[in-house]
């Protein structure tokens, strides 16, 4: 039997399997954030503090994270699964008054947040919090140690 009898055969395959088997797409990739904003861009206010104690302002969007945000402007905010609610290393503090401001957390984000070193009342990750107005002037820490360590050491980068 020849190989494209075999394949178009109903007896070993069933018509719809046939019809799902789909060509080669050049659809563009999804990356993190928003690509098209650069430094400084922005119509918010967002304040990082960083282990060592240095500010850092930071202009945002709306609907940046603070992950994005620290990737855009190369803070040292670890994100080992590159934003996708499956580890705890983009832990942030909030101020309290911000804090109250966001929606709750996932059961999922709870769930990584339990993981998190030094975590607080106001511990949020930094891949969840997506900014808005009632956020602009929000300053968050980030935490001296995180429990998960990338393997390789190496640094994410702002897609």
């Amino acid at each position: 039997m020849s190989l494209l009898r075999l394949f178009t055969s109903k007896q070993i395959l069933r018509p719809n399997y046939i019809q799902s088997i789909r060509s080669f797409s050049a659809a563009p990739a999804l990356f993190h954030g928003n690509g098209k904003i650069s430094r400084g861009e922005g119509p918010y206010t967002v304040h990082f503090i960083t282990p060592e104690g240095e500010k850092i302002d930071v202009k945002a969007t709306e609907g940046d994270t603070m992950l994005d945000l620290a990737q855009r402007y190369d803070i040292d905010l670890e994100c080992a699964c590159e934003g996708s609610l499956a580890c705890s290393t983009c832990h942030v503090i909030c101020e309290p008054e911000y804090f109250d401001k966001m929606e709750e957390p996932s059961d999922e984000e709870n769930d990584m947040l339990d993981l998190a070193f030094g975590l607080t009342e106001t511990s949020r990750l930094g891949c969840q919090i997506e900014m808005c107005k009632d956020l602009d002037g929000i300053t968050v820490r980030i935490p001296s140690a995180t429990r998960n360590l990338r393997v390789d050491g190496s640094k994410p980068t702002h897609h």
